[in-house]
């Protein structure tokens, strides 16, 4: 499965968060769209219509296994996606931003 560390995502990487909505109101990486993993395939054309065309998408949840399961059906569908190594664990212990909604600073579940 393709793979990336959070120290590989550069500003302005288009960052997929799959967590669900508890975790991403306690805090997430700015600028990324949030499609839980429950609502996925629901909710697939949010990201199409989001997503850079012909772009990677990088693809974050807490630890690394629900965005594993998204990245393995974005591949399927021929997106060009990349799972998140450490998720958003990671990604608040290498010291990168964490916000809330409100832009205050939130903390991973």
């Amino acid at each position: 499965m393709p793979t990336v560390r959070v120290a590989d995502v550069k500003d302005g990487d288009f960052l997929l968060d799959v967590r669900e909505d508890d975790e991403w109101r306690a805090g997430h990486a700015a600028g990324a769209l949030h499609i839980p993993l429950s609502e996925f395939v629901a909710r697939y054309g949010e990201l199409t219509e989001a997503a850079p065309q012909d772009g990677r998408v990088h693809v974050i949840c807490r630890s690394g296994g629900r965005s594993a399961q998204v990245t393995m059906y974005l591949a399927q569908q021929g997106v060009d996606a990349v799972n998140v190594d450490g998720g958003m664990q990671v990604w608040e212990a290498s010291g990168r931003p964490v916000v809330t909604d409100e832009g205050t600073t939130g903390h991973v579940l």
